[in-house]
Protein backbone atom coordinates (compact mmCIF):
# COMPACT_ATOMS: atom_id res chain seq x y z
CA UNK A 1 0.00 0.00 0.00
CA UNK A 2 1.59 3.35 -0.98
CA UNK A 3 0.09 7.02 -0.42
CA UNK A 4 -1.95 8.12 -3.40
CA UNK A 5 -1.93 10.41 -6.22
CA UNK A 6 -3.82 13.13 -5.37
CA UNK A 7 -3.10 16.71 -6.94
CA UNK A 8 -4.45 18.61 -3.83
CA UNK A 9 -2.91 17.91 -0.48
CA UNK A 10 -6.17 19.15 1.36
CA UNK A 11 -7.89 16.19 0.40
CA UNK A 12 -5.54 13.66 1.03
CA UNK A 13 -4.94 15.05 4.87
CA UNK A 14 -9.35 15.00 4.74
CA UNK A 15 -9.50 11.45 3.55
CA UNK A 16 -6.85 10.46 6.10
CA UNK A 17 -8.21 12.34 8.63
CA UNK A 18 -11.76 10.77 7.98
CA UNK A 19 -10.36 7.10 8.18
CA UNK A 20 -8.48 8.32 11.85
CA UNK A 21 -11.98 9.56 12.95
CA UNK A 22 -13.35 6.55 12.05
CA UNK A 23 -11.30 4.41 13.85
CA UNK A 24 -11.77 2.77 17.16
CA UNK A 25 -7.89 2.98 18.40
CA UNK A 26 -7.48 6.27 17.49
CA UNK A 27 -9.68 8.32 20.58
CA UNK A 28 -8.70 12.48 19.08
CA UNK A 29 -7.88 12.29 15.60
CA UNK A 30 -8.26 16.41 16.01
CA UNK A 31 -5.16 16.03 18.43
CA UNK A 32 -2.19 17.57 16.91
CA UNK A 33 1.19 18.65 17.54
CA UNK A 34 1.44 22.42 17.26
CA UNK A 35 5.11 24.12 17.52
CA UNK A 36 6.09 27.55 17.54
CA UNK A 37 9.31 29.44 18.25
CA UNK A 38 9.31 32.24 21.37
CA UNK A 39 11.08 36.47 20.51
CA UNK A 40 14.54 34.08 21.02
CA UNK A 41 14.21 31.85 18.44
CA UNK A 42 13.69 28.86 20.95
CA UNK A 43 11.12 26.07 19.72
CA UNK A 44 8.15 24.72 21.83
CA UNK A 45 5.19 22.64 21.28
CA UNK A 46 2.05 21.66 22.57
CA UNK A 47 -0.87 19.46 21.69
CA UNK A 48 -4.13 21.67 20.28
CA UNK A 49 -7.22 20.33 18.73
CA UNK A 50 -7.84 21.23 15.26
CA UNK A 51 -11.38 22.46 14.64
CA UNK A 52 -11.88 22.79 10.67
CA UNK A 53 -9.51 22.54 7.76
CA UNK A 54 -9.80 23.32 4.29
CA UNK A 55 -8.19 24.80 1.47
CA UNK A 56 -7.77 27.87 3.45
CA UNK A 57 -5.96 26.32 6.38
CA UNK A 58 -5.89 24.56 9.40
CA UNK A 59 -8.02 26.22 12.53
CA UNK A 60 -7.52 26.13 16.15
CA UNK A 61 -8.57 27.98 19.21
CA UNK A 62 -7.09 29.44 22.82
CA UNK A 63 -6.85 32.19 24.72
CA UNK A 64 -5.05 35.35 23.24
CA UNK A 65 -2.89 35.81 26.69
CA UNK A 66 -1.66 32.04 26.09
CA UNK A 67 2.32 31.35 25.79
CA UNK A 68 1.75 29.64 22.46
CA UNK A 69 -0.49 33.29 21.29
CA UNK A 70 2.17 35.51 22.64
CA UNK A 71 4.45 33.65 20.64
CA UNK A 72 2.67 33.32 17.02
CA UNK A 73 2.22 37.74 17.55
CA UNK A 74 6.05 37.85 17.80
CA UNK A 75 6.20 35.61 14.92
CA UNK A 76 3.40 34.06 12.54
CA UNK A 77 4.94 30.99 11.35
CA UNK A 78 4.09 27.40 12.67
CA UNK A 79 4.38 23.81 11.96
CA UNK A 80 1.72 21.07 12.73
CA UNK A 81 2.29 17.16 13.24
CA UNK A 82 -0.52 14.33 12.88
CA UNK A 83 0.47 10.88 14.05
CA UNK A 84 -1.71 7.85 13.83
CA UNK A 85 -0.29 5.46 14.85
CA UNK A 86 -2.67 2.22 14.62
CA UNK A 87 -2.46 3.59 10.95
CA UNK A 88 1.20 3.90 10.96
CA UNK A 89 0.77 7.05 9.50
CA UNK A 90 1.70 10.75 10.26
CA UNK A 91 1.09 14.12 8.48
CA UNK A 92 3.37 17.26 9.16
CA UNK A 93 2.08 21.04 8.00
CA UNK A 94 4.02 23.93 7.95
CA UNK A 95 2.46 27.46 7.14
CA UNK A 96 2.22 31.28 8.12
CA UNK A 97 -0.59 31.77 10.59
CA UNK A 98 -3.10 34.30 10.83
CA UNK A 99 -6.07 35.27 13.15
CA UNK A 100 -9.55 34.08 12.04
CA UNK A 101 -12.26 36.92 11.66
CA UNK A 102 -14.46 37.71 15.17
CA UNK A 103 -17.26 36.27 13.18
CA UNK A 104 -15.52 32.74 12.96
CA UNK A 105 -14.46 33.04 16.55
CA UNK A 106 -18.04 33.92 17.08
CA UNK A 107 -19.74 31.24 15.92
CA UNK A 108 -17.44 28.54 17.11
CA UNK A 109 -17.44 29.89 20.19
CA UNK A 110 -21.26 29.40 20.50
CA UNK A 111 -21.24 25.89 19.52
CA UNK A 112 -19.17 24.49 22.55
CA UNK A 113 -20.74 23.43 25.36
CA UNK A 114 -21.78 25.67 28.14
CA UNK A 115 -19.36 24.57 30.30
CA UNK A 116 -16.75 25.24 27.78
CA UNK A 117 -17.47 28.46 27.40
CA UNK A 118 -17.57 29.31 30.99
CA UNK A 119 -14.21 28.03 31.23
CA UNK A 120 -12.58 29.62 28.87
CA UNK A 121 -14.05 33.01 30.95
CA UNK A 122 -12.36 31.53 34.19
CA UNK A 123 -8.96 30.57 33.03
CA UNK A 124 -5.87 33.00 32.78
CA UNK A 125 -4.30 30.76 30.34
CA UNK A 126 -0.50 29.80 30.67
CA UNK A 127 -0.42 32.80 34.03
CA UNK A 128 0.23 31.27 37.27
CA UNK A 129 -2.29 29.60 39.13
CA UNK A 130 -2.15 29.99 43.52
CA UNK A 131 -4.09 26.83 43.80
CA UNK A 132 -7.30 24.54 42.29
CA UNK A 133 -9.69 26.56 44.32
CA UNK A 134 -8.69 29.85 42.62
CA UNK A 135 -9.72 28.37 39.00
CA UNK A 136 -12.89 27.13 41.04
CA UNK A 137 -13.70 30.36 42.39
CA UNK A 138 -13.50 31.81 39.27
CA UNK A 139 -15.49 29.57 37.49
CA UNK A 140 -18.18 29.85 40.15
CA UNK A 141 -17.81 33.60 39.42
CA UNK A 142 -18.75 33.17 36.09
CA UNK A 143 -21.53 30.54 35.62
CA UNK A 144 -23.38 33.02 38.62
CA UNK A 145 -22.83 35.65 35.87
CA UNK A 146 -24.16 34.01 32.44
CA UNK A 147 -25.77 31.02 33.82
CA UNK A 148 -28.95 31.71 32.77
CA UNK A 149 -28.10 33.37 29.51
CA UNK A 150 -26.23 32.86 26.64
CA UNK A 151 -22.35 33.18 27.79
CA UNK A 152 -20.76 35.99 24.92
CA UNK A 153 -17.13 35.37 23.86
CA UNK A 154 -14.66 36.91 25.77
CA UNK A 155 -12.28 39.32 24.06
CA UNK A 156 -9.41 37.51 24.78
CA UNK A 157 -10.19 34.28 23.14
CA UNK A 158 -10.28 33.73 19.53
CA UNK A 159 -8.52 31.32 17.00
CA UNK A 160 -5.65 31.23 14.39
CA UNK A 161 -5.53 29.33 11.02
CA UNK A 162 -2.33 28.30 9.58
CA UNK A 163 -2.29 29.22 6.32
CA UNK A 164 0.44 25.76 4.35
CA UNK A 165 2.83 25.69 2.05
CA UNK A 166 4.40 22.13 2.78
CA UNK A 167 2.27 19.16 3.88
CA UNK A 168 4.33 15.94 4.15
CA UNK A 169 2.45 12.94 4.31
CA UNK A 170 4.31 9.88 5.56
CA UNK A 171 3.24 5.82 5.21
CA UNK A 172 5.33 3.19 7.37
CA UNK A 173 6.67 0.70 5.19
CA UNK A 174 8.33 -2.51 5.82
CA UNK A 175 12.16 -2.47 7.04
CA UNK A 176 12.43 1.35 7.54
CA UNK A 177 11.62 1.86 3.58
CA UNK A 178 8.85 4.11 3.88
CA UNK A 179 6.89 6.34 1.81
CA UNK A 180 6.65 10.07 1.64
CA UNK A 181 4.90 12.39 -0.40
CA UNK A 182 5.51 16.11 0.10
CA UNK A 183 3.53 18.98 -1.55
CA UNK A 184 5.29 22.04 -1.63
CA UNK A 185 3.98 25.54 -2.66
CA UNK A 186 4.60 29.10 -2.39
CA UNK A 187 5.36 30.61 1.53
CA UNK A 188 2.63 32.66 1.01
CA UNK A 189 0.19 30.31 0.72
CA UNK A 190 -0.52 30.83 -3.17
CA UNK A 191 0.42 29.05 -5.81
CA UNK A 192 -0.23 25.76 -7.20
CA UNK A 193 0.82 22.63 -5.25
CA UNK A 194 4.00 20.42 -6.35
CA UNK A 195 3.84 17.59 -5.59
CA UNK A 196 7.39 15.18 -5.27
CA UNK A 197 8.29 11.76 -3.18
CA UNK A 198 10.78 11.74 -1.12
CA UNK A 199 13.86 8.94 0.47
CA UNK A 200 12.94 7.59 3.68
Amino acid sequence: MAIPDEKNPVDLFRTWFAEADAHAGIPQATAMSLATVDEHGRPDVRIVLLKSAGDDGFVFYTNLGSTKAHQLTVNPHAALCFHYAPQTRQIRVRGSVTPVTPDEADAYFASRPKQSQLGAWASKQSQALEGRFELERRLAHFTAQYGLGAVPRPEFWSGFRLVPWRIEFWLEQPYRLHDRVEYTRNEDGTGEWERRRLFP
